[in-house]
């Protein structure tokens, strides 16, 4: 029987250039004891092993991080597990006594440097030849340092397969620990072949990179463990577990996308109100770094994965994609973020998938589409916040305007001319400060579009009113300004609906009553100076004298800034300059300074009638096309000059029918003007109110612009008092 042998240390597994590891006490020693003999191997000298021999793994692989690596040691669960079935049965302890084989006996040589220096002495009937030969006398901690991978994973399935005969052939019947150490050294020995492989996916991007002959030899140790272990073995043997290394190299490249995507910044500039925003700047360098890197993967890394048939682009490209949409969702919630969603937007949206990055003509797309770069909660949110800031910052722009324009009135800036018509930058403004906002918005999605459409169009229907209110109040304001707000008005009018059909309708109606009150504020002017010539009709120097004339004078000098208005505006201020003068005519002519009879009535009608030609011709030779005033003056004039008294209803007749707005108190003042008898008056009135029932601007639909005596006032002359005691029914 031979004698038992005892199971000792052998030297520990480390690379050529690291220096001895000193023993650390056991945990609950006192500082400063040395460890026993029974202390130390009560710790499987695998695990020591390991952490001396790829320390520099670790560092290399996580830049000294090694929380992230201890993972490998979790990741062989089921050598654990048959590591603590071997400690449960007993077998380790300070001295192991294995019997040895009668029919081999141990060999001195088997110190497993086979193995990485392996501890232990291998089992009876297992020798270094089983085991298979070193590569060069080099171990695989020297071969993984010198990244030579294909031989560090060669000379690992030559020491598993050993392994697995010698299992095969119950060399380690008798002694399990040692198959569990030796297992347990060949499994951390691919975790740091793998920890290696992650470490040269992190240094593909940085500045020095990685040669393609080093790329292209990972591809292919990651396909030669593939083809190594095809499947998970039926009896469960972790030795032969597929270890996923292509899923650890597609994780390495998005470690590596998202180390590079997050460490972008940009330094501010203190002090610089203007120009591109930090937000701004930081996405502009975001894309500049990824571009380059997908350059750089394109161009040197993806040729050499070809070869090994990795889809290197394709995943390098899909892992800065969830790093950009990962970096984007923390800037979406970052408050420079907050307060700058379009810049956000925009950026997703126009320059990642623009030639600036992704739709440049190196870098091809892959077949199946990216996923959007934010998610709908996410962009529904910076869409509705970037939809507010525009509120506000519409309503500013539009005040700005109109401080601008006020600037201008307090200065008497004359408004610049345009093609003969008087023109101010306002419609101008308005088209730019919309067309921006809404091609900006539709360059994002039609609906942020839509959004910014009824903003602008809600915006600018608040500062319509706000506009014509502070014009008319302003004392400041000059008629060629105001023909400047009247052209610029019905260029808005027209403009704006047509260029963004839809939008814009419901701002007709506010437009059309900004236009009409600069018109009336704009024949207010001429009003205030032409009032006071009226008041000489009807007078005994109106006899005489021609008192009309300067009246025309000033209407002509009107007209002739009316002609830089626009034409369709300018006709309506003329038509409504033509009736003022008709119906200031009028009502004077209805409250008389003097009371005409015989011949004098004669002369005030042939007067009148001279009066009205001069008015009429006036405003034909100005362009007016309001002919339903032509006969007003005439029809006045004919009632006051008329000899034969039967005839004087036929004229009331003509006058009711072509101006259906006249009412009963008019008719009093114009047979007051004439003077006629009691019965006289009495038969005309009874006649004309039949008329009027009939007449009525209820029934012929008379509009405000056809109105003229319904907005001449009658005084309650002694005159019109007598023709009204004519007829006792009213």
């Amino acid at each position: 029987m031979p004698s038992p042998q005892i199971l000792t240390s052998g030297p520990e597994l480390r690379s050529s250039k690291e220096p001895t590891q000193l023993q650390t006490p056991t945990r609950g020693s006192p500082p400063g004891a040395q460890p026993s003999a029974k202390c130390e191997d009560t710790v499987p000298p695998s695990q020591g092993t390991f952490r001396q021999a790829f320390s520099w793994g670790n560092q290399r692989a996580s830049g000294g991080d090694t929380a992230k690596d201890l993972g490998l040691f979790r990741r062989s669960s089921r050598l654990f597990q048959s590591f603590r079935r071997a400690l449960d049965q007993g077998v380790v302890a300070v001295e192991i006594q294995v019997p040895a084989a009668p029919e081999v006996a141990p060999s001195p040589r088997t110190s497993l440097r086979g193995m990485d220096g392996v501890s232990g002495q291998a089992p009876t009937g297992v020798g270094s030849e089983e085991l298979g030969p070193e590569s060069e006398g080099q171990s695989v901690v020297d071969l993984i340092t010198e990244r030579q991978l294909l031989a560090a994973f060669e000379q690992l399935q030559r020491l598993e397969k050993g392994l697995l005969a010698a299992k095969a052939s119950r060399a380690f019947e008798q002694d399990p620990t040692s198959f569990a150490r030796r297992a347990w050294d060949v499994c951390l020995h691919y975790d740091g072949l793998a920890a290696e492989i992650g470490a040269i996916v992190r240094e593909t991007l940085g500045p020095d990179g990685v040669d393609g002959a080093t790329l292209s030899e990972l591809a292919r140790v990651v396909r030669a463990e593939e083809e190594a272990h095809p499947v998970s073995p039926a009896d469960g043997d972790f030795l032969c577990t597929p270890r996923r290394w292509r899923q650890r190299w597609e994780d390495a490249v998005q470690r590596s996308a998202q180390e590079r995507v997050q460490s972008v910044a940009v330094s501010e500039a203190p002090g610089e109100a203007e120009g591109p925003s930090h937000l701004a700047l930081l996405l502009a360098e975001l894309g500049r770094v990824v571009r380059r890197d997908l350059q750089k993967v394109w161009r040197d890394v993806q040729p050499a994965y070809v070869a090994a048939g990795f889809r290197a682009w394709e995943t390098y490209l899909q892992a800065f994609h969830r790093a950009v949409a990962q970096r984007l969702r923390e800037l979406a919630q970052d408050p420079c973020g907050c307060e700058q969603p379009y810049v956000l937007l925009d950026w997703a949206t126009n320059v990642y998938s623009s030639s600036v990055l992704l739709g440049a003509p190196d870098l091809p797309l892959p077949s199946e589409p990216l996923p959007p770069l934010l998610p709908p909660d996410v962009w529904d949110r910076l869409e509705s916040k970037d939809a507010s800031l525009l509120e506000t910052k519409m309503t500013s722009c539009f005040q700005n305007i109109l401080r601008q324009e006020q600037s201008c009135w307090e200065v008497a800036e004359a408004p610049d001319m345009l093609q003969g018509l008087y023109h101010r930058p306002l419609s101008i403004d308005v088209h730019m400060l919309v067309d921006q906002h809404v091609e900006a918005a539709r360059a994002v999605s039609a609906r942020l579009e839509a959004t910014t459409l009824r903003i602008c169009a809600r915006a600018f229907g608040l500062f319509v009113p706000s506009f014509e209110k502070a014009c008319v109040e302003s004392e400041a304001v000059s008629e060629p300004y105001l023909g400047a707000y009247i052209n610029a008005c019905e260029e808005l009018r027209t403009s704006l609906p047509a260029t963004f059909p839809g939008a814009f309708d419901e701002l007709q109606q506010p437009l059309a009553a900004a236009i009409c009150s600069f018109q009336k504020q704009l024949l207010q002017v001429l009003q205030r100076d032409a009032q006071p010539l009226f008041r000489v009709v009807c007078s005994k120097s109106w006899l005489t004298e021609d008192t009309l004339q300067p009246v025309m004078d000033k209407v002509v000098a009107f007209a002739l800034r009316l002609s830089h208005v626009t034409p369709p505006c300018a006709q309506e201020t003329l038509h409504e300059l033509h009736r003022y003068v008709v119906r200031e005519y009028l009502a004077q002519a209805l409250r008389p300074c003097e009371r005409f009879r015989g011949s004098k009535r004669v002369t005030a009608s042939q007067r009148m009638s001279l009066d009205a030609k001069t008015i009429d011709d006036t405003f034909r030779g100005l362009g007016s096309e309001a002919t339903w005033l032509v006969m007003a003056i005439p029809c006045v004039a004919d009632i006051l000059g008329e000899t034969n008294k039967d005839n004087i209803g036929r004229h009331l007749e003509k006058l009711i029918r072509s101006y259906p707005d006249i009412r009963l108190e008019h008719i009093r003042a114009i047979l007051a003007l004439r003077g006629l008898g009691r019965l006289r008056n009495q038969h005309l009135l009874r006649h004309t109110q039949d008329l009027l029932r009939v007449e009525g601007p209820e029934t012929t639909g008379t509009t405000r612009d056809r109105v003229l005596f319904g907005e001449i006032k009658v005084c309650l002359s002694v005159n019109v008092l007598l023709a009204c005691l004519c007829f006792s029914t009213w």
